[in-house]
């Protein structure tokens, strides 16, 4: 079969192997659980802390992911549950890694769970693919205990398909292996990347369904349409690669280093070193104006007995295409493997680990940053970095309460579902949002959601205040709205105080509303609350038709929130 990928270059497909672990989150959870692979268990993360990861015990009981935690909880009850942990997941995947490095050397890991390797010599040396694939999964079977899968094709996305069924594709014919799937497929490259999930549903409802309808279209039309993520998808797409796997060569001009004295013991102690050696490479990177593919670790361990020296590495992919490394992230890299590296139960002896004693950190396929089309807006515009060191700065002047962050917890009306808490910082929610909320405001939310309620009259056709009595009887269509004030000057010129204000002295009439919904909290207290919800559209003189969203307590109206 001819190969349709075109001509072989730098950045065209090779043969890559790609060793996957199924639900690794979940199996690096029961790992540090101490509990087996029999146990039901899920992982939960993301917005809303929906199921991210399910055991296949917990699947066959109609667990799934994306569920609510809750949901899951009904349809197994015996359901494990752990939150999502990045660095535990790259912890506990360093004995795979090692267990995959007794049969082929040079392997890079894609992201805890994933590995991939160049096939072309390993698989002449063992006699074939499917003989180096059967050989890989065998010792980390031997080796660790879990149980993985391996594929091999022309390609990244094409070898990550293939792991996921054990397969090998033939050469050549990973364009039309992948051409009848379809693009959300994708997504499996990419596991949680929210903006690519949104660009596989734009292509959906532009009529794009299958990769090979997106490998067809103009490579000029993508690039200027969708940007570099849709260059990066088009090129999967075709059977095609980033770039291709790990080769082991050091880039000398984009290398740091840094010599531990005395050696590090704890994990926090070496990632406090990684962290200046992430920061000098971040910034050798951004003086050239160069991005990297790769990031290779690599540790000196002493043992302090013998004073024996070894090294330790590994190759972690980067995405660079896709907006590159920040010295936070990388930092966050070289920190998990640190602790797949000094943790005992890594080592898989049950010996304590040698300290390091030196590290470096080297960027590898390094390109001009200037091949890459910067946004406008967004991550690769680089925006959110300078705001963050802003708020940061604001905060070590004036305290971590002096900025806060906006965060959704459960309630009923728009302004108890608002949290506040300071930038930065993990607080939980003070009301589950999971949980049900009967009588909660039906969608869509509000726009702007006023600090405090206005005073407001709701009248009707013949200007008599419309009430709603204990049975959500209305005593007529409301037809006007009035909030007293003096007009736009009124507000705060803060926040939605200055919504408030801007509102202050309306006097509208009414084209269209909705309601009324009754809440009761706590009625059998003292300090219960009675209200009813009404939601309105108005028709204000030289504006389009606005919504507002109205509430009555003890016959008196307020004005609660606007809506676009």
């Amino acid at each position: 079969m001819t190969d349709r990928s075109g001509p072989t270059t730098a950045g065209a497909a090779t043969r890559t192997a790609c060793l996957w672990v199924p639900d690794w989150p979940v199996v690096a959870a029961l790992v540090v659980a101490g509990l087996g692979p029999e146990t039901p268990a899920a992982v939960t993360g993301g917005p809303g802390g929906r199921i991210v990861a399910v055991s296949a015990p917990a699947r066959s009981a109609g667990v799934r992911r994306g569920m609510r935690r809750r949901e899951a909880q009904g349809r197994c009850p015996d359901l494990q549950l752990w939150t999502a942990d990045d660095a535990r997941d790259a912890r506990e995947f360093e004995p795979v890694a090692v267990a995959a490095e007794t049969v082929v050397s040079g392997l890079e890991i894609a992201r805890p769970g994933l590995l991939l390797l160049p096939s072309g010599g390993a698989a002449r040396y063992h006699g074939s693919e499917r003989d180096l694939a059967r050989e890989l999964t065998e010792q980390v079977a031997v080796r660790t205990g879990h149980e993985c899968q391996v594929g091999v094709a022309d390609g990244f996305l094409a070898a990550v398909l293939a792991a996921r069924e054990d397969d090998v594709v033939p050469p050549g014919a990973s364009r039309d292996y992948l051409a009848a799937r379809p693009a959300a497929v994708l997504v499996h490259a990419r596991p949680g990347d929210r903006t690519l999930t949104e660009l596989v549903d734009l292509w959906r409802r532009l009529g794009i369904r299958t990769l090979a309808e997106l490998a067809a279209l103009p490579d000029a039309a993508v690039a200027a349409r969708f940007g570099d993520l849709g260059v990066w998808a088009q090129r999967l797409a075709r059977g095609q690669d980033v770039r291709p796997p790990a080769r082991r060569r050091l880039e000398e001009d984009l290398t740091v280093t840094e010599e531990l004295d005395p050696p590090a013991h704890r994990v926090d102690v070496a990632t406090f070193a990684a962290r200046r050696l992430a920061e000098r490479l971040h910034d050798d990177l951004s003086r050239g104006g160069l991005a990297c593919g790769r990031l290779r670790i690599t540790a000196r361990a002493v043992d302090p007995v013998t004073g024996e020296a070894r090294t330790l590495e590994r190759l972690w992919r980067t995405d660079d295409t896709l907006g590159g490394l920040s010295a936070a992230r990388i930092t966050d890299r070289v920190r998990w493997q640190l602790e797949g590296w000094l943790t005992a139960s890594s080592l898989g002896q049950g010996v304590a680990p040698a300290p390091i004693a030196g590290l470096t950190l080297a960027a590898e396929e390094v390109a001009p940053a200037g091949a890459l089309q910067p946004r406008l807006w967004g991550p690769g515009a680089g925006e959110d970095l300078r705001a963050r060191r802003a708020v940061e700065r604001v905060q070590a002047l004036a305290g971590g309460d002096a900025v806060l962050t906006v965060r959704l917890q459960g309630g009923r009306d728009p302004r108890d579902r608002v949290q506040l808490v300071p930038f930065g910082e993990q607080v939980p929610p003070e009301r589950d949002p999971d949980r049900p909320w009967p009588g909660a405001l039906p969608p869509p939310a509000p726009s702007v959601v006023l600090p405090e309620p206005v005073p407001a009259y709701v009248l009707d056709g013949a200007g008599r205040p419309v009430v709603v009595d204990v049975r959500l009887a209305v005593s007529g269509d409301p037809a006007r709205v009035v909030v007293p004030g003096e007009g736009s000057g009124g507000g705060d010129g803060a926040g939605g105080g200055a919504a408030a204000g801007a509102w202050s002295g309306l006097d509208a009439l009414v084209v269209d509303w909705a309601g009324p919904w009754p809440v009761a909290e706590r009625w059998w207290t003292p300090r219960g609350k009675r209200r009813v919800f009404l939601q309105v559209v108005i028709d204000v003189a030289g504006t389009p038709e606005l919504g507002l969203l109205l509430a009555s307590s003890a016959g008196e109206w307020s004005l609660e929130a606007l809506y676009d």
